[in-house]
């Protein structure tokens, strides 16, 4: 009885692994977590700081990355970027900013441990 256990357990880690593989062909997570420490411009939008869900979508051949607070879960922000494939998985999450005119940090990239494409806005 026990031997009949171990191929079907083998293969449902087979299949579990296969289906974790092939969720997202971009090379990113479906949803991802951010903390932004200080507030920050993404697109039109100045995000207060604070701890945030990611999540990459496509609209036709546009890559968009949605927005939504932890915390309150009512703020939502779109914002449009482009996917860059980095050369190995990221060993570390990044985010890269630059300021604007009235000294505001404006996001530039994203990059999530394990994902092998980074967010460029």
């Amino acid at each position: 009885m026990r031997s009949s256990k171990i191929p079907v357990i083998f293969l449902a880690l087979i299949v579990v692994v296969g289906v974790a593989s092939a969720e997202n062909k971009l090379g990113t997570r479906d949803v991802s977590h951010v903390t932004f420490v200080a507030p920050i411009r993404v697109g039109d939008t100045l995000l207060p700081a604070g701890d945030y869900l990611m999540r990459p979508i496509m609209e036709g051949e546009n890559h968009i990355m949605v927005f939504e607070s932890v915390k309150t879960k009512t703020v939502e922000v779109k914002a449009h970027c482009k996917l860059v494939p980095l050369t190995e998985k990221a060993t570390q999450s990044s985010t890269i900013y630059n300021l604007n005119a009235a000294n505001e940090r404006v996001l530039q990239e994203l990059v999530f441990r394990g994902d092998t494409a980074k967010h460029f806005v």
